[in-house]
């Protein structure tokens, strides 16, 4: 670490100590007013005028909500921090005078403090001069939502010309002031499979004489993860879990139709890529041992989020001089989806786990009851702060002053943005 960057680290360090009280009532006030995917209207406007007060120049996204700013100018490379600022359709059980205005709508997954981390970041560092580069800030939409809104950012170019880009997730299972680290794949793929299963129906008397969809159903339901087991390297962490099935109304009659519901996860992105085509492959083969026609519907969801390792070096260096070494700990392989994982489309990235245990029973992720120890805000901001600075003085070698960006190629989307589809209220995660 230079000495200038040194002095700069130092000063967000008391920003963030002089303005915690502010940022906790940000994140409380963006508690209590969660917005869902793509609706995040209210969201926008009040991050659109706290940055625009610091003199940022923030611009909205092409979906309307979200947005992105330049915190800095002038020559040198230029690295993204991500928030995703939607919430979840739950209900908040806690009892606390933050607690959600709108009925069944909660932040269950915390972008509440992913948002307040990365806005503090982008207020200390337009307090300070000589930046050496752009931080480039993304307030992004939809995260909760299947592809997700990372794939709207992604193909809106408003990520060219960065050198790498940085998150962090809530962790409730890591103590407050301890980060988690993980090189490699930290979550993974998430695609939901819906297969319908059609046949004539009849009576139960007579199975012989005509598909017993009931039976067909249970033999996909069964066999299917165990035969997937046997076609895919197991280091690739590729599962296959039923969530939903449905089959008939009547004890003593076979139906003429039957669904089965589930999710497909995958560790390793190659191994993602080929998965629709694997498991469509093997549907079909079970199903037609039985003699029913078959459908399936694949919905691709969103890639595994895996961590570069400069990224993580980077990370690990601005970890110990935001907490030290010994409140850095591994952060585990999840099996949940997170959508930036779209952005390594375009630049290596990492995300960084931020321990928000504070005491007391366990609160998990995507529950009403979900609340952090809002300590872990400070260390948020101090993290990524330091992290976006090391980060630009590490690019800043192979950034000569002056070059231009890339010249930017229209992209679509990498996933089916069409209709935006969500899982009934439950995203990949």
């Amino acid at each position: 670490m230079t000495p200038v960057v040194e002095k700069l680290s130092a000063q967000v360090d008391e920003w963030a100590g002089a303005h915690r009280q502010e940022l906790v009532s940000v994140r409380r006030h963006l508690h209590a007013h969660p917005e869902l995917a793509f609706a995040e209207f209210e969201t926008t406007a009040f991050l659109e005028q706290r940055l625009r007060s610091a003199g940022l120049k923030p611009r909205r996204l092409p979906t309307g909500t979200g947005l992105v700013c330049e915190v800095g100018s002038g020559d040198g490379p230029t690295v993204v921090l991500r928030a995703d600022i939607d919430a979840l359709p739950l209900s908040d059980l806690k009892d606390v005078p933050y607690a959600s205005t709108r009925e069944g709508l909660c932040h269950a997954c915390g972008h509440d403090v992913h948002t307040t981390v990365v806005l503090g970041v982008a207020l200390a560092l337009a307090g300070l001069d000589g930046l050496p580069g752009r931080v480039r800030i993304v307030f992004q939409p939809a995260e909760e939502s299947v592809p997700g809104g990372a794939t709207e950012v992604v193909a809106s170019g408003v990520l060219d010309g960065a050198s790498r880009a940085f998150a962090v997730h809530c962790d409730p299972s890591v103590p407050v002031g301890k980060v988690g680290l993980r090189t490699g794949a930290i979550t993974a793929a998430c695609d939901r499979m819906d297969v319908t299963l059609t046949g004539p129906g009849g009576h139960t008397a007579r199975p012989q004489m005509t598909v017993d969809l009931v039976d067909a159903l249970g033999r996909l339901i069964t066999d299917l993860p165990g035969l997937l087991s046997r076609q895919v390297d197991p280091r690739s962490g590729m599962s296959l879990v039923w969530g939903a099935v449905n089959a008939g109304v009547a004890a003593n009659a076979i139906p003429q139709r039957g669904t089965l519901r589930g999710t497909v996860r995958v560790l390793d992105r190659d191994a993602w890529k080929g998965a629709e085509e694997l498991l469509t492959s093997l549907v079909e083969r079970v199903a037609a041992t039985t003699g029913a026609e078959v459908g399936v519907d694949y919905i691709r969801g969103v890639p595994p989020v895996v961590n570069d390792p400069r990224c993580v070096a980077l990370l690990r260096s601005a970890a110990i001089g935001s907490v030290g070494a010994d409140n850095l700990v591994l952060s585990q392989q999840s099996m949940g989806g997170e959508d930036f994982g779209w952005f390594a489309d375009l630049m290596p990235i990492a995300l960084a786990r931020l321990g928000t245990h504070g005491g007391g029973a366990p609160l998990d992720l995507h529950r009403g009851t979900f609340d952090v120890d809002e300590r872990a805000i400070g260390v948020g901001v101090r993290l990524l702060a330091r992290t976006a600075l090391l980060a630009l003085e590490a690019d800043a070698d192979t950034s000569p002053p002056g070059s231009p960006a890339p010249p930017r190629t229209r992209r679509p989307a990498p996933g089916d943005t069409s209709a935006r589809p969500t899982v009934e209220g439950a995203p990949p995660g």
